[in-house]
């Protein structure tokens, strides 16, 4: 395998951050691309990242819906991770502002490789969210054979943006025939572990800000599927070289109860004075909203005081992957979310 240039789309965000961060710590050429260079949240944490012998860091802007910028982000390198994506489960306009950058986004990638000429390995970014149908039964689990093919705009804008890009990807890697680069995708849970930047606690983290920073004074009877983004990035790569071409692979670590996750944060870091008591199931159905503002009545109804697990034995066992524990992963995550949150 040639090592040569690897391109990062979304390397400002909570995953691509921290894949670029593994990939110069192996001394691997990197291009990040960001929308805006010039904000320092964006930028700074890259820019400031420790780079191993032999590798070097260049920093370009891309814009998703500029095809032009797309393919000038992706032309001559060999490795492609692409990271960049909306990460919300609710819009206004959901289209415009959750599906449309994943879907319109991809489509220009796979345009974009197909130009460059030069890709040999492609790593896409999905999501749990692209396996998981919005009707599951209590204590099931699933594996990457399932397809949230029921999302639909109104009732689950992520998981429909995350099913269409990557059946852009699959039906455009199954069309290349032998031209076409390796292709793995990779499906993490949410993910927590150290933010490198405000804008990482925007995501998945928003979940420990809550707690973190007593932006809620009660808990709701959820259940949180974790893996840790370092973890995250680590799969991403390996997947460049390991797994099976056309691989879909979860990442999930483990799974921890909203209450048990404050009294985590409780033990390890008593001043923050995390909630302690969950509110009644009924309660939570209809102030949802109070604690998250993208919590609606129909997502309450099918998420909460219910259990889902995942199966990443896949990922263990052909990527090689061992897992940071759920609980370190949240205790990992504290220090930034201090120093980062601003407000």
């Amino acid at each position: 395998m040639s090592e040569g240039l690897v391109t990062v789309t979304g390397a400002s965000g909570y995953i691509g951050s921290h894949v670029v961060a593994n990939l110069l710590a192996r001394g691997r050429d990197v291009r990040a691309t960001v929308r805006d260079s010039s904000d320092p949240i964006r930028v700074d944490h890259l820019r400031a990242l420790p780079v191993a012998e032999g590798g070097t860091l260049e920093i370009v802007e891309m814009d998703l819906f500029d095809e032009a910028s797309v393919h000038a982000a992706i032309a001559n390198c060999t490795d492609l991770i692409h990271t960049a994506a909306a990460v919300r489960i609710s819009a206004k306009n959901p289209q415009r502002q959750i599906v449309d950058p994943s879907v319109i986004g991809t489509r220009n990638v796979v345009a974009a490789i197909d130009a460059a000429g030069t890709v040999e390995r492609f790593v896409h970014t999905s999501s749990t969210a692209a396996i998981r149908p919005m009707a599951w039964k209590n204590g099931e689990t699933l594996t990457t054979e399932t397809w949230a093919d029921d999302a639909t705009l109104e009732g689950n804008p992520y998981g429909l943006a995350k099913v269409m890009a990557e059946r852009i990807v699959r039906k455009w890697h199954s069309e290349g025939g032998v031209g076409k680069p390796r292709m793995v995708t990779i499906h993490p849970s949410v993910v927590f572990g150290p933010p490198m930047s405000e804008i990482h606690l925007r995501g998945s983290l928003s979940f420990l800000n809550a707690l973190v920073k007593r932006k809620v004074p009660l808990l709701i009877p959820i259940q949180i599927n974790i893996v840790d983004v370092r973890d995250v990035a680590e799969a991403h790569v390996r997947a460049l070289t390991m797994g099976q071409n056309a691989g879909r692979y979860l990442t999930v670590s483990g799974d921890m109860q909203f209450s048990e996750i404050s009294r985590i944060l409780r033990k390890e870091y008593p001043e923050l004075k995390t909630p302690r008591f969950t509110v009644p199931y009924v309660i939570a159905l209809v102030f949802g909203p109070l604690f998250d503002k993208r919590i609606t009545l129909s997502w309450a109804r099918q998420h909460l005081k219910r259990k889902l697990y995942w199966d990443a034995t896949p990922a263990e066992r052909e990527l090689g992957m061992s897992w940071k524990s759920a609980r370190d992963s949240v205790i990992d995550s504290v220090p930034g979310l201090l120093e980062k949150d601003s407000n």
